[in-house]
C-alpha cells in the first residue's frame, strides 16, 4: 500500500480537495476528508441531489464524520487494487483504524446504496465522536429523524434511510437534523456505523454483521477487478489506480461515464467557474472507452460505447448527456455558500445548448480503436457512424464553441482537427468493411480539405505553432491531442508542442490556453496530453521526466485527482475525481509503455 500524511485540518470549515478520498459502488460517489468526515454522497445516484453537502455549505451542510475527540495525526491509504479506504488516526491515547467503502454484493451493485464504516483499535485507547447531519438535498426538502427499534430513521425527500450502528456506539442526541453518539476502541476492538438509504422505495434493514461482511466482500470484488488489468507496462500502481477512479464513474444502471462525481467545485478559489460535471460528456466518455480498452477492460469500454452510440442514435450527436441517457436539462442556481465561499453553485450543465465538432472525432476514435481490439460493430451501430461521417462532412466549415466550450463561435484548430479524424477514422473504418463505403470517395476528399485549411489558416509562422483558432495568436494546450490522433505534419506538431511548453507551462503543468491564467488553475489533462505526444513524436526521455515531475507535483500522496492545481501553491482545483484527468494519465503511461 501507499501511504498518505495529512493533518486533515480544516480552514473556515474548508479540507483543501487533496484530502479527499472517493468511496463508490458504480451508482454513487462519497468524498471521505482525512478527519473522519464524509463530506459529499449523491443519494440514490451521482447526479441526485447531495444528501451530504458540507462540501459547497461548511456549517450547516450535510455529513457523515466520525472523528477522535482530542488532536490527532493522519495516514491515508485505499487498499491495494481496491477502492476501499482505509485511515489510521493517532493521538496521545494511541491508534485507531477507520474502513469504509460503499458496498457492493457477490452477484454486483446492490439495489440499495449501503455506506459502511468500520472502527477499528489498534493501539492504546482512541474515543470518537459521530456527527451525522442529513442534509437538505440541495435546498429541496427539510430531513428528519425517527428513532426505531432498527436504528435510526431518516427522511430527506423521497430519500428514505437508516443509521445503523454496533452496541458500543452510545447515542447522544438523535432529533430532526442531527445524530450524534460516542464510541471508544481499544487493541483489537471493533465498532459499526452504517447507512443504509433508497429513494421513493422500501428500504431493506440488515444487521451489523451482513454489512461488515458486505465490506469484505466490496473490497474482494475490487481486487479481483483490479488483478483482470491487462498492463504490465511503467508505473502500473499509477495506472491501476486511475483505472479504479474512473471505474468509480461508470455509471453501471446504464453504462455512462460521469466527467466527474461532484458540481460546483471551483477553478479558481472565488471565482464563478464552477460547474456541475455529473454528467456523461461524449469526449469525457470516448476518451475513457479507450482508457478502458487500453487496460484490458472491455466490459467496461462496451458497455460504455454501447450507451455512447445508442444516446447518439436516439438524441443526435450532443456534447453531454444525463447518466440516465436524457438530455441535460438548463443551469439552475442553489443558494449555497459554495467551496471557499466560491459561487454560484450551480445544478445542470449549460454545455447542452452548444455544438463542438470534437465529438466527432471523438466517437470515430472509439469506434476505430474497438475494432482494432478485434472487436465488431453490428449493423445499426455502423449505420449511425456512417450517419455522422457525413454530418460531419457537411458541417466541419461552421464554427463552434470548440473542445472548451468556449461562448465564442469560432473556426477552433482542435475542432477542425477533429473532424479531419472523424473522417480519417470513417475512410479506415469504411476501407476495413466495418461501415458502408459508400460515401467514403467523399470522406477522403474532405478529410484531405481539411487538413490542407488547417495548415493555411492555423498555422503561425510567429508562433511557430498551430494557434487556438484560425486568425488568432493564442496557444491551445489541447492541440497536443493532434499527435495522438495521428494528425499530418509532425515537425509543425512538435513545434506546437514546444511553444504551448513556452507559453502556457507553469512548472510541470499548462494551462488550457493563453489568457486563462488569471481565471483559474492548471489543466492536469493538458500535461498528461503533453506527455504522451511527446512520447509519440520520439521525444521518450523528455516524456518520461515530465510525466514524472508532474506526478510528483501532485504528490505522491494523492491518488484521487482533480480537474484543475494551482500552479503556485499546490492546491487542487475543480471537479473531483476528474475522469479526464485520471484517463489522461492512462494514455500518457500506455505511450511511454509503447516506446520504451
Amino acid at each position: 500500500m501507499t501511504g498518505k500524511s495529512a493533518v486533515g485540518e480544516r480552514t473556515d470549515g474548508f479540507l483543501d480537495l487533496r484530502d479527499y478520498a472517493a468511496l463508490g459502488d458504480g451508482r454513487s460517489v462519497a468524498l471521505s476528508g482525512a478527519d473522519g468526515s464524509i463530506d459529499w454522497w449523491c443519494v440514490p445516484n451521482m447526479d441526485s441531489p447531495p444528501l451530504f453537502d458540507r462540501l459547497l455549505a461548511p456549517d450547516d451542510g450535510g455529513r457523515f464524520a466520525i472523528t477522535p475527540d482530542e488532536p490527532f495525526t493522519v495516514e491515508r491509504r485505499y487498499r491495494e487494487g481496491s477502492n476501499i479506504h482505509e485511515t489510521i488516526f493517532t493521538t496521545a491515547g494511541g491508534r485507531a483504524k477507520i474502513v469504509e467503502g460503499i458496498n457492493s454484493g457477490s452477484a454486483g451493485r446492490l439495489p440499495w446504496c449501503e455506506l459502511a464504516r468500520r472502527i477499528e483499535g489498534l493501539d492504546g485507547h482512541v474515543r470518537f465522536l459521530v456527527d451525522i447531519r442529513i442534509g437538505t438535498r440541495a435546498r429541496t426538502c427539510s430531513p428528519y429523524l425517527v428513532p426505531n427499534p432498527s436504528g435510526v430513521v431518516f427522511h430527506a425527500g423521497g430519500v428514505l434511510g437508516l443509521i445503523v450502528r454496533s452496541d458500543g456506539v452510545a447515542v447522544e442526541i438523535d432529533e430532526d437534523l442531527r445524530f450524534r453518539a460516542a464510541l471508544g476502541v481499544g487493541p483489537g476492538q471493533r465498532e459499526w456505523v452504517a447507512i443504509v438509504a433508497g429513494e421513493d422505495e422500501p428500504l431493506v434493514v440488515p444487521t451489523i454483521e451482513q454489512i461488515d461482511a458486505r465490506l469484505h466482500t466490496s473490497d474482494s470484488e475490487w481486487c479481483d477487478w483490479s488483478a483482470r488489468i491487462g498492463y504490465d507496462g511503467p508505473y502500473r500502481a499509477l495506472v491501476l489506480r486511475s483505472a479504479l477512479a474512473l471505474k468509480l464513474l461508470l455509471y453501471s444502471p446504464s453504462g455512462a461515464i460521469a466527467a466527474a462525481a461532484t458540481s460546483s467545485l471551483p477553478e479558481r478559489i472565488g471565482g464563478d467557474k464552477n460547474f456541475d460535471y455529473r454528467y456523461a460528456w461524449v469526449r469525457d466518455a470516448g476518451y475513457t472507452i479507450k482508457a478502458f480498452l487500453l487496460i484490458g477492460a472491455d466490459a467496461e469500454a462496451k458497455a460504455a460505447f454501447t450507451w455512447l452510440i445508442k444516446r447518439i442514435d436516439e438524441h443526435g450527436a450532443q456534447v453531454c448527456y444525463t447518466l440516465g441517457g436524457n438530455r441535460v436539462g438548463g443551469v439552475t442556481e442553489i443558494d449555497l455558500p459554495g467551496y471557499r465561499g466560491s459561487q454560484p453553485v450551480r445544478i445542470g450543465n449549460a454545455a447542452t445548448e452548444q455544438h463542438q465538432h470534437g465529438i466527432y472525432g471523438d466517437i470515430f476514435e472509439v469506434a476505430a480503436r474497438f475494432v482494432a481490439c478485434g472487436n465488431i460493430l453490428d449493423d445499426r451501430s455502423a449505420a449511425v457512424l456512417a450517419t455522422l461521417a457525413d454530418q460531419c462532412a457537411d458541417g466541419w466549415m461552421q464554427p463552434d464553441s470548440g473542445i472548451w466550450e468556449l461562448p465564442e463561435l469560432r473556426h477552433y484548430t482542435m475542432s477542425k482537427i477533429s473532424c479531419w479524424q472523424a473522417l480519417a477514422r470513417a475512410v479506415e473504418l469504411a476501407e476495413a468493411g466495418h461501415i458502408a463505403n459508400r460515401c467514403q470517395p467523399r470522406w477522403s476528399r474532405v478529410r484531405d480539405r481539411i487538413a490542407a485549411w488547417i495548415d493555411a489558416h492555423c498555422w503561425s509562422e510567429a508562433k511557430q505553432a498551430y494557434v487556438g483558432w484560425a486568425g488568432g495568436t493564442a496557444l491551445d494546450a489541447s492541440l497536443a491531442l493532434a499527435v495522438h490522433f495521428g494528425f499530418d505534419g509532425r515537425n509543425r506538431l512538435s513545434a506546437t508542442v514546444d511553444a504551448i511548453d513556452r507559453e502556457l507551462g507553469a512548472g510541470p503543468f499548462h494551462y488550457r490556453y493563453g489568457g486563462v491564467s488569471s481565471e483559474e488553475g492548471c489543466f492536469l489533462a493538458c500535461s498528461f496530453w503533453i506527455v504522451e505526444a511527446k512520447a509519440m513524436l520520439g521525444r521518450t526521455d523528455e516524456a518520461r521526466a515530465a510525466f514524472e515531475a508532474l506526478v510528483a507535483g501532485l504528490g505522491e500522496d494523492a491518488e484521487t485527482y482533480p480537474e484543475m492545481i494551482d500552479p503556485q501553491t499546490g492546491a487542487f482545483l475543480g471537479n473531483i475525481p476528474q475522469g479526464l484527468t485520471h484517463l489522461a494519465l492512462v494514455h500518457a503511461a500506455a505511450a511511454l509503455r509503447s516506446v520504451r
